[in-house]
């Protein structure tokens, strides 16, 4: 599954935009169709989001869609323009049930027969971003093996709840915490809220370790200069990953001997500690940081 630290919005109707964004080494490129393009530019947008997927190199660079939420005018005009370009994935907003990831994945799934590609090669992101798309977060988390991931859309879910938005963010905490625990239950990956002051990085990088302290995978952003500081906040330091390989190894060499729980540096060592090592260890592997013949 690819990495996902920072999964960046650019607007699909400006192709500088998206060359820029190529240029900054970030984890994910998402060209929008939705919010981030007015109505009278939709298929400009289109046009354009095709012409980057079939002659731009992203690099490591995931290629990412938005289209308009389904049952829209406007979701199937996008998925019969951008499928047959082959980007990596599919962002779906506002999903509220399970059948609406069954319907674009039938979609995408006849797209890739009729192209020859392999099964699951395109995959789906699901943003969660209403009320009825928080309380069916079972179902929704379930619908389909090419569902990668669950982002979490803050602003859209405080106007429908009808909740006035907060720095603290006590008003959306309940549903932050339920999408990324219904994540991790089927093994999806989970990206947190935009950050939408532009010009506070400091509180940006507090929010983003706040979001991989609740285990979150990455972060939306909105504009370059978040691209740095979000990556870096979701990538554990040399001294975290160092601290988290003793502590497994120290843990294997005990197991050895019969023995569950120990002290380590005055600190007690059991399952729990263990198991948030490797959690450390295998955010590290997967931003590139950690290689086991290595350390």
């Amino acid at each position: 599954m690819h990495v996902r630290r920072a999964l960046l919005y650019m607007p699909g109707d400006d192709l500088y935009k998206i060359q820029k964004a190529i240029s900054l080494d970030v984890d994910c490129i998402c060209m929008d169709l939705e919010d981030g393009v007015a109505e009278n530019c939709k298929q400009n947008a289109r046009v354009t989001i095709v012409k980057a997927l079939e002659s731009l190199d992203f690099g490591r660079s995931e290629r990412l869609v938005r289209i308009n939420p389904t049952g829209s005018r406007n979701y199937l005009t996008d998925l019969e323009a951008v499928l047959p370009a082959h980007p990596d994935g599919i962002v779906v907003p506002k999903v509220g049930t399970a059948d609406q990831l069954l319907e674009i994945d039938s979609l995408i799934s006849q797209v890739e027969q009729n192209h020859g590609w392999a099964p699951g090669s395109i995959c789906m992101l699901a943003l969660i971003e209403t009320a009825r798309g928080v309380i069916n977060l079972k179902e929704i988390s379930g619908a389909s093996t090419r569902l990668q991931a669950l982002i979490f859309g803050a602003e859209d879910l405080a106007g429908d709840i009808g909740a006035v938005r907060t720095r603290p963010g006590w008003e959306i905490f309940y549903a932050r915490s339920a999408v990324v625990t219904h994540a991790a239950a089927f093994g999806l990956q989970a990206l947190d809220m935009v950050f939408m002051d532009l010009h506070n990085i400091a509180e940006l990088v507090a929010e983003s370790q706040e979001a991989a302290r609740l285990a979150y995978s990455g972060k939306q952003i909105i504009h370059p200069r978040q691209v740095g500081p979000v990556q870096e906040s979701f990538t554990p330091s040399q001294e975290a990953v160092a601290d988290a390989a003793r502590i497994i190894s120290a843990a294997e060499s005990k197991q050895a001997e019969g023995i569950g729980a120990f002290s380590l540096d005055g600190r007690m060592i059991d399952g729990p500690v263990v198991r948030a090592a490797e959690w450390v260890i295998r955010r590290a592997a997967a931003a590139g940081k950690y290689h086991p013949t290595r350390g």
